[in-house]
């Protein structure tokens, strides 16, 4: 599809958000190396902000958090890439303040890629359907595709299998913690040991939350806190100060709690605090 971009002039400016999973089991592991899960991957209201424009020469720039690692094999680019090829888009001026952090859980870098594949579709007006960009967005990351919906989902399959569901927690506070630790996922994966849970975590989210304490488990938890006690002391904390629910995203660092109404003051060392949200 060729596209006439001179009428592309304007900088469009979007604000990928984070996740949280409620719940994540490791069911098995996969023919293809990765693993079978089950999540509810829930979104969060802590952003990145991610700007581009049509340029003369392509250009991707990053600020805030340091990404370590080559800049070219940044999601972002490698979802521009992959439109790329079935669409001839111009080259972009592109940047990406980082704010969600690396190696935390929280889906950052997945949300960035998918983000900017619905920014290119609406921008350049390519009528890539729902369905057609989660494809694309599930070739980039296991997490990728849940940003596409952005959702409370429930995810099977290496988490790139989404279905919606109802989960109302209107009212109800968060407190994201996110320690200065970084835990490798492909390390924390290697210690787990796959098995079918005693409950699915369809059944156990629609149960009262105050049920979630001792029933909504993440498999990662166990070799994450043995390894790094620190963030083990976190969830206690929050649940010290009356949080109703409390978890390690993902294969962590981040740790949240789930308050009723207002969250207390906790003490935590400054660079452990992410923030306090409304859900």
């Amino acid at each position: 599809m060729d596209i006439i971009f001179e009428q592309f002039s304007q900088t469009m400016i979007i604000f990928p958000n984070a996740k949280v999973n409620l719940g994540l089991n490791i069911i098995s592991k996969r023919s293809d190396g990765f693993h079978n899960i089950e999540s509810i991957f829930f979104p969060v209201a802590i952003h990145d902000a991610l700007e581009f424009v049509v340029a003369d020469k392509m250009e991707f720039t990053l600020s805030g958090l340091v990404v370590n690692g080559n800049v070219g094999d940044n999601l972002v680019l490698k979802a521009y890439h992959l439109l790329k090829k079935d669409f001839d888009l111009p080259p972009l001026k592109i940047h990406l303040y980082k704010n969600i952090p690396m190696g935390a859980g929280l889906g950052g870098g997945s949300s960035d890629a998918s983000f900017f594949l619905k920014a290119l579709n609406q921008y350049f007006k390519l009528n890539i359907s729902t369905n057609k960009l989660i494809e694309y967005a599930a070739q980039l990351g296991s997490d990728c595709a849940f940003f596409i919906l952005n959702q409370p989902c429930f995810s099977s399959g290496r988490g790139e299998e989404l279905t919606p569901i109802e989960l109302n927690l209107a009212g109800k506070k968060m407190m994201v913690i996110h320690p200065a630790i970084s835990v490798n996922t492909a390390w924390a994966y290697s210690k787990i040991k796959p098995s079918q849970p005693l409950k699915a975590v369809k059944e156990i989210i629609a149960q009262p939350i105050l049920t979630w304490k001792t029933a909504l488990i993440n498999d990662f938890e166990m070799p994450v806190f043995q390894e790094f006690p620190a963030i083990e002391k976190i969830k206690q904390q929050l649940y010290g100060a009356g949080a109703i629910y409390a978890s390690l995203s993902g294969s962590g660092s981040a740790v949240f709690g789930i308050f009723e109404n207002e969250i207390p003051t906790i003490q935590f060392p400054d660079n452990y605090f992410l923030g306090e949200y409304s859900i």
